[in-house]
């Protein structure tokens, strides 16, 4: 027997301001096609002008406290994962806290970049499984558009914001893959690759900076260390491709999403698939696409789901879990 981080909730939110591909043919040399064909993208939500991280996570983690049946003080943990935090100290998670109305336990920021919501996953779980926690709120949230250069028209036109969230509750498992639950976990980073993606600016530069990628480079490691961290969790949770019901994968690029589920042997049919709605929101993306494919009815309870992302870093990972 052992606790499993067993998932009790899940909730969005997604910011007003909808922005078609359409509207960036007006200030770049770009369109809608072009934009479409090379990203699978059709339309991203941007927050509005003084709106936050935290305001994103704190109604994404009230829809979820409503889709558990739960209160704030129900919760013992935050973990958030954004690579935008409001302010560069206290953590956003801290904030969301606040927000929630929640008034015990503790609440911390992960950075992971894209794959932050993997990592928080991860933190969560091993809170649950070691006891020092019951109740933990997971978050991916960004306002990755404060980050973008909008006379880049390589970057500009594929990030959006949102947030999502996922509450996790320990139960008793039998410690086998018929579990529900998190039922493994794959992790990994190499720093070599920093200068692929990343943002130049910072405490050190005195400035935010803007999101700077190597669209090529990060498309050829992405294809390959997604599909190998997938092969590396089933393989922990005693688990083979056959048995995965639906891939919930970070919403960066349709054709990196086609080209990981190919390799996964899994058809378009068990892949939930958000990014022409949203666009790349990092962190942000998984919990999003979770809540979703929830909401739509796809996502059942018993569904072995496989989640799985990369971001600047390099910082990759995938999460096995029985919904």
């Amino acid at each position: 027997m052992g606790m499993r981080a067993i998932v009790r909730g899940v909730g969005h939110y997604l910011p007003e301001k909808v922005v078609e591909n359409a509207e960036f043919e007006k200030t770049l040399d770009t369109s809608d096609e072009w934009i479409r064909s090379r990203s699978g993208i059709e339309r991203r939500c941007l927050a509005a002008e003084g709106q936050t991280t935290s305001d994103l996570a704190i109604r994404a983690g009230r829809a979820a406290l409503e889709n558990a049946g739960l209160t704030a003080d129900d919760i013992d943990a935050i973990v958030m994962a954004t690579s935008t935090a409001d302010l560069t100290f206290p953590a956003a998670a801290t904030m969301v806290q606040a927000g929630l109305g929640m008034t015990r336990g503790f609440a911390f920021d992960v950075q992971a970049v894209c794959a932050g919501f993997i990592f928080a996953l991860a933190n969560a779980n091993a809170l649950i499984s070691t006891g020092q926690a019951r109740r933990v709120m997971v978050i991916g949230a960004e306002t990755f558009s404060r980050l973008m250069d909008w006379e880049d028209r390589s970057t500009c036109v594929l990030f959006g914001d949102g947030a999502g969230a996922l509450i996790l509750e320990a139960g008793e498992g039998a410690g086998t893959a018929a579990d529900r639950g998190i039922l493994s976990v794959d992790l990994n980073s190499d720093g070599r690759h920093k200068d692929i993606l990343y943002v130049d600016g910072g405490v050190s530069t005195g400035r935010t900076g803007h999101l700077r990628m190597a669209g090529k480079e990060v498309f050829r490691h992405a294809v390959e260390k997604l599909s190998d961290t997938a092969h590396a969790a089933l393989e922990k949770a005693g688990l083979t491709g056959e048995d995965v019901d639906w891939l919930v994968p970070h919403q960066a690029n349709l054709r990196i999403i086609k080209a990981t589920a190919q390799r996964l042997q899994l058809p378009m049919e068990r892949v939930i698939v958000t990014v022409q709605d949203h666009g790349n929101t990092s962190a942000a993306s998984i919990p999003l696409a979770l809540s979703v494919g929830s909401a739509e009815g796809k996502i059942q309870p018993g569904d072995v789901v496989v989640t799985e992302a990369i971001g600047g870093g390099l910082a990759w990972g995938s999460v096995v879990l029985r919904w």
